[in-house]
């Protein structure tokens, strides 16, 4: 009930506000978007994934539609139906996995991930309330620019012209999957109203390979279900109000009988976007999420550790001014702030099922910045620059364990931390011909440790991550160049060379037998190639991406120095070939090979090499209605997704789906 009051608390305002414009002006289109983009964006290059691809994929999922941008990581190989959820930190470039988002995720310009983790609620973000993801590669500034020291990518909604007022999709699939969803968007005066629901649930398959499985081993099974509302209205003749509410709650089962997760959320946002002489861009969001998680010993195949309850909260908002300076400059001016807080409570049991040990920590950390951008248009020749201060700060930390008993056994207060950071970054774009742009770019950046890495231990059997109260920010330093071609009709290619210094990088280092710690790291260095191509003739296309990273840790006098990064594989590919003539019909192919990484810091265990093929097939039966067939790794490939001294997780093998979608 709390949930639904939520809900209809922040769509009852904006609705009844679009239910009284007047009814002389429905012939005004309200995006539901941002600001234009400026023109020196393509100076930092980037990858947009349109409605299509996204509405279409095999598995229905935003993370493996963003794995056609090469070189997008998360830190294991498994989706998010059998990955940790506190795992899915997004990152990019090879620049190291420490289940921590390196990578600034936005929908409509809010930041997603979570204020204690870091990881991004993929299972919350569901296809068909989007419209498109850009994601731009390297260090970011502007609104938010302080956590996107790997890049940054873009969610955008759908918007009026993608919403049918009324759509949804059933899908039945192997091991008794189903998914549903359904979305009603219904115009009211000038503006229009979103409300979508999504459940799924899967009685999952082995992780655990088939030698390896013992009487407490189980699939993985996974139950999660999101609803969201969206409302777009006019504010004047050229301003729009868009107001967000979403609850979400996901479960999963992991390798062994009572090894369960739970995570839930509900964000709000509400966003102010004016199109008039002074551009503004305004929002502010609030998140309250909470994270629980089940410890299941891989010996005695009994409960180590719950770790119970991890409520957090985050807080923001921004404001972006575009001031008319004149048609050869864009000038963009303003401020963000992010405010997160949270704390952990969790019990550990010895091999009788006796709680041993009762520990709760946490702190806040609190982010506040200035920037101001500006695109300088020369004739054929963009100029792009900007810079950012930020202020942040660490605050209230502690670690706190008692023992059975309830008697104090560890008592810790942590000193809180503050600092300043100036970042910024520059590019240029030259339109050498109609068919051909250089660019290059240059950026700083930095990110500051999230409430999890500072003091959140974790464990995955056997191995125990300890947690760092000591932790620094880390920073960001890059250059890049590359080219856009456009040789003939239809044809697209891109090539960017890079190199990226993550200054004290954060890793999972291990000090013992099972024993890593949380640290920072003289720095990883990632320099590499990407390509990307995208061809269309007539009803067939063609898009494929490549990315070459050589990435190597930097920390002297240690065994780590030169060694790769935790999770950064040196060769990550995607392509996909489709035909999809107008009547509506899909064919599509898409293969994807990610190289061989290294599990751990000290390259003792691999994870091979690994290729896959999904298919989708979709046939109209009216011109509102289809039938479609997916099938996720066709071929059952073998995709290893943890390897701990031989003891393996798998990722998803072949899964068949068949469904029904209607509204388009």
């Amino acid at each position: 009930m709390r949930r639904a009051l939520f809900l209809l608390a922040m769509i009852w305002p904006a609705a009844s506000w679009a239910q009284t414009a007047p009814e002389d002006q429905s012939d005004i289109v309200i995006l539901g978007r941002g600001l234009d983009l400026p023109p020196g964006t393509p100076a930092y290059g980037s990858t947009v994934i349109d409605r299509d691809r996204l509405t279409n994929d095999a598995s229905g999922r935003v993370e493996d539609v963003l794995s056609d941008v090469a070189g997008f990581q998360q830190f294991r190989r498994a989706d998010s139906r059998s990955a940790n959820p506190s795992a899915q930190g997004a990152t990019l470039r090879a620049l190291g996995g420490n289940a921590s988002s390196r990578t600034l995720v936005l929908l409509d310009g809010v930041p997603v991930a979570d204020p204690f983790f870091g990881y991004i609620p993929f299972n919350a973000l569901a296809t068909d309330r989007l419209a498109a993801i850009r994601v731009t590669r390297g260090g970011g500034s502007g609104p938010f620019g302080a956590g996107a020291v790997a890049g940054t990518i873009e969610l955008v909604s759908a918007d009026r012209g993608d919403l049918p007022p009324v759509a949804g999709e059933a899908f039945y699939g192997s091991r008794g999957s189903e998914s549903v969803s359904a979305s009603v968007s219904p115009t009211l005066g000038r503006g229009f109203v979103s409300v979508s629901g999504r459940f799924e649930r899967g009685d999952g398959f082995q992780t655990t390979p088939a030698d390896q499985r013992v009487a407490a081993s189980v699939p993985a099974r996974y139950r999660d279900w999101s609803v969201g509302v969206r409302a777009v209205v006019p504010v004047g003749g050229d301003a729009e109000l868009q107001v967000r509410g979403l609850v979400f709650d996901d479960n999963r089962t992991l390798r062994f009988r009572g090894a369960d997760s739970n995570s839930e959320g509900e964000d709000s946002s509400v966003r102010l976007v004016s199109h008039g002489r002074w551009q503004v861009d305004a929002l502010a969001y609030l998140q309250a999420r909470n994270f629980s998680n089940k410890v299941v010993s891989a010996t005695s195949f009994k409960l180590t550790l719950d770790q119970r309850n991890t409520p957090s909260t985050g807080v923001g908002g921004k404001i972006e001014l575009r001031p008319p300076v004149g048609r050869d400059h864009v000038l963009r001016i303003g401020g963000d702030v992010r405010l997160a807080g949270g704390a952990l409570f969790e019990d550990a049991y010895n091999a009788a099922g006796l709680v041993t040990a009762r520990r709760n920590a946490g702190g806040r950390t609190n982010v506040a910045g200035l920037f101001v951008e500006d695109d300088w248009t020369i004739g054929r020749l963009v100029l792009t620059g900007g810079a950012r201060v930020d202020r942040w700060s660490i605050a209230g930390g502690f670690f706190h364990e008692r023992d059975a008993s309830g008697a104090p056994t560890v008592t810790n207060a942590f000193p809180g931390r503050q600092g300043t950071e100036a970042t910024g970054r520059g590019g240029l774009l030259f339109h050498a011909a109609n068919w051909a742009d250089l660019r290059m770019a240059a950026y700083t950046g930095f990110r500051l440790p999230t409430l999890n890495e500072l003091y959140r231990p974790f464990v995955v059997f056997p191995v125990t991550t300890q947690a760092n109260a000591g932790l620094s920010p880390e920073r960001l330093r890059g250059i890049e160049g590359g080219v856009d071609l456009k040789p003939v009709p239809g044809l697209t290619l891109g090539l960017t060379a890079f190199y990226n210094r993550l200054g004290g990088a954060i890793a999972n280092v291990t000090i013992g037998p099972n024993l890593r710690r949380r640290d920072n790291v003289r720095a990883i260095v990632a320099k590499g190639v990407e390509a990307s191509l995208a061809w269309r003739r007539g009803a067939v296309s063609l898009s494929a991406s490549y990315a070459f990273s050589d990435s190597r840790v930097l920390a002297p006098g240690t065994p780590l120095d030169g060694l790769a990064p935790a999770q950064s594989p040196r060769h990550a590919a995607s392509v996909t070939l489709a035909w999809s003539p107008k009547s509506g019909r899909l064919l599509s192919l898409t293969a994807r090979y990610v190289g061989d990484q290294y599990e751990d810091d000290l390259q003792t265990n691999v994870l091979p090499a690994a290729s896959v093929l999904d298919a989708v097939a979709r046939w109209p039966i009216t011109a509102r209605v289809a039938v479609i067939a997916r099938a996720e790794n066709l071929f059952d490939a073998s995709v290893v997704t943890r390897n701990q001294a031989g003891s393996v997780d798998l990722g998803t093998p072949r899964t068949l789906w068949i469904g029904i979608r209607f509204g388009e």
